[in-house]
């Protein structure tokens, strides 16, 4: 999901983009290449603008009007009417970049190999970076004002009433913000700052040396990200291995690589940490949303202790699979049940539409319209960006969802999670001012989560057959390994990675899969036997994306403990907790997203949404193994 933040966060970062796989289940799941598409399935972009050269005029006078934004400086203190002159036009301006950036990005990710569309997102994201440091005197000077003096300035002038929030948020932000000199210099290091991800980005979707190979059935393929996806489900045992021991040793040859582009992309947060007088990157990252450390510390404690659970399911899972000896690291994605049962991408529409009616017309509204308009692009293609996403901060326009779809249940679930993000941006912008449209990560996860959620449990109940029914359980027991449990892992392996540069240590590549590979042998009980994690395995970290996203992955983990519950009450027929989850997309960011959810009365920073989880997962497992006793 591509969402926009505060003026403030702006100028914090430089930078506006927060990125996220459509696939909870596996954040590193891809899809097959396909050449061919229909026009229909892909998305238009004239939509945004009508070519390049007026994109190219579009960028220029947002440029231009970047320049202009200084002009502003020292006139917040004058009147009610000024506070909201200058911030009518910082907001318009930034609506406008954000436009700007949007087009650029969605164009570079159809063909990564594209160097001028690469060029063109750069120069797009350069933009948000001026516009940073062309606006890093707003919150200083705001905080001069004070609460008393903007509050009588709120009373004066009804029409600041939607820059209100963002107000409150400055103010309480206030210990970490620096004079305009600092914010001008810190606000300019967003270049460099974004550079490690882009590195990393262009390295692992276009440069890295992809062997081929060729399966026991014959088959060949060349394991890329897509290829690995694919081959690690391969039902014979001997393919799994070659695939994993391949593809990581891929990898493993640019350790050292990938090493120093993380360490600058850690040591750069740890640069905004010191620099905003924050006492970790953790609390610096949490602090933009006001969310309470106890909930990370909570979720990675919770998940640590129920572990045997997550073990019990990879015994499970060895039984199904009928594996004699120790299970492996490359058994864990082969499916439990193959079901030969193919969902196209109309399939997927109509599915994830019959799934979702229990969310009401107003939800379902703005879902049709959705996937009648030309908002995706659906089908693998050469140099096209790897996994799904939506991005929904084109406020004037429409969300637009990248996928790569391949015809399986997992691309149906793919779909129907990156328009929980779409209609969540439907109904936020349509709500909502531009100024408090942008909802937080942990909402919107929890609102496309759930929609998987709903998807898997109507698809158990029709179940026909006792192997259909094995198969979704089955498919919703992973779903809680990969994002509860798998995602957790990653949070804790980004946390002490940032611990280890905060004490004044570099990170080198084999530091790196020295931290993980101890994370990933203690989650997969490597010492009780219960999975064996061969040493090469170590070095996934390099693999995931998500590290570059600041302390992003754990929001997975917390919205499947919260969307479980709302799922569970929808489609129970709740009718309050329906009304609920609508006024919470409705409400976007106007509040902060720990509170929103508390408000719906889920406290994300207690024991209790984690340890209700765990309990589904044993509940599920209960239910299959009385299947498999039956049958």
């Amino acid at each position: 999901m591509i969402t926009k933040k505060s003026f403030y966060t702006l100028i914090v970062t430089g930078y506006f983009l927060t990125a996220c796989s459509g696939n909870p289940v596996n954040l590193d799941s891809e899809t097959t290449i396909n050449n061919v598409a229909e026009e229909k399935y892909k998305w238009d972009l004239s939509d945004l603008y009508t070519d390049t050269d007026a994109w190219e005029t579009a960028r220029l006078d947002v440029a231009h009007q970047i320049g202009q934004l200084t002009k502003l400086q020292g006139t917040l203190r004058e009147s009610s009417q000024s506070l909201l002159n200058a911030s009518d036009q910082i907001s318009t301006v930034y609506k406008e970049a954000v436009r700007v950036y949007i087009h650029a990005s969605l164009r570079a990710d159809t063909d990564t190999r594209n160097a001028e569309n690469e060029e063109r997102s750069q120069l797009a994201a350069n933009l948000l970076t001026d516009l940073g440091a062309a606006i890093s005197w707003y919150s200083p000077e705001l905080l001069t004002l004070g609460e008393e003096k903007i509050s009588l300035f709120l009373e004066q002038e009804p029409a600041l009433k939607k820059h209100s929030f963002n107000f409150d948020d400055t103010l309480r932000r206030a210990p970490h913000t620096l004079n305009k000199d600092i914010e001008t210099l810190l606000a300019k290091t967003g270049q460099l700052t974004s550079a490690p991800n882009s590195i990393y980005s262009v390295f692992a979707n276009a440069n890295l040396p992809w062997p081929e190979i060729t399966l026991s059935d014959g088959r060949e393929i060349r394991l890329s990200q897509a290829g690995y996806s694919s081959g690690r489900q391969a039902p014979n045992r001997e393919d799994r291995k070659r695939v994993f021991n391949s593809f990581w040793s891929v990898w493993q040859d640019y350790e050292a690589t990938l090493g120093t582009i993380m360490n600058s992309q850690i040591q750069g947060l740890a640069f905004q940490t010191d620099a905003r007088n924050y006492k970790s990157s953790m609390g610096r990252a949490l602090f933009d949303d006001n969310m309470p450390p106890e909930v990370y510390r909570t979720l990675v404690t919770e998940v640590n202790q129920a572990l045997p659970t997550l073990h019990r399911y990879f015994r499970l899972r060895k039984k199904m699979l009928g594996i004699e000896d120790a299970m492996r690291y490359y058994d864990i994605y082969p499916p439990l049940v193959n079901l030969k049962k193919t969902f196209s991408i109309e399939d997927s529409i109509a599915v994830t539409r019959r799934a979702l009616e229990p969310l009401g017309p107003k939800y379902m509204a703005a879902y049709d319209l959705g996937v009648k308009g030309r908002w995706m692009h659906v089908f693998p293609s050469t140099g096209k960006r790897s996994g799904a996403y939506m991005s929904g901060g084109a406020y004037d326009v429409h969300p637009y969802v990248l996928l790569n779809h391949n015809d399986d249940f997992e691309s149906a679930s793919t779909f129907a999670h990156e328009y929980g993000h779409a209609v969540h941006s439907v109904l936020s912008n349509a709500t909502q001012p531009w100024e408090t449209a942008g909802y937080s990560t942990f909402i919107a996860e929890t609102a496309s989560i759930m929609n998987e959620m709903l998807l898997q449990d109507m698809l158990i109940e029709e179940a026909k057959t006792a192997e259909e029914k094995l198969f979704y359980l089955g498919i919703g027991l992973e779903a809680l390994r990969g994002t509860f449990f798998r995602q957790t892992m990653f949070a804790e392996f980004e946390l002490k990675i940032n611990k280890e540069v905060e004490s004044g240590n570099v990170l080198t590549g084999t530091k790196l899969t020295a931290m993980y590979l101890e994370l990933l042998k203690r989650y997969h009980g490597h010492d009780q036997n219960v999975v064996t994690i061969d040493d090469l395995y170590g070095i996934e970290w390099a693999y995931i994306p998500h590290f570059y996203y600041d302390f992003y992955v754990f929001q997975y983990a917390t919205s499947i403990a919260a969307a479980s519950d709302l799922a569970k009450k929808i489609r129970s027929g709740d009718q309050q907790a329906q009304q609920d989850f609508i006024k919470l997309l409705d409400a976007g960011g106007s509040d902060y997203p720990y509170q929103l959810m508390k408000d719906a009365g889920i406290d994300m920073a207690t024991a209790a949404p984690y340890k209700a989880l765990v309990e589904r997962m044993d509940s599920i497992m209960d239910e299959m193994e009385t299947i498999l006793d039956n049958r």
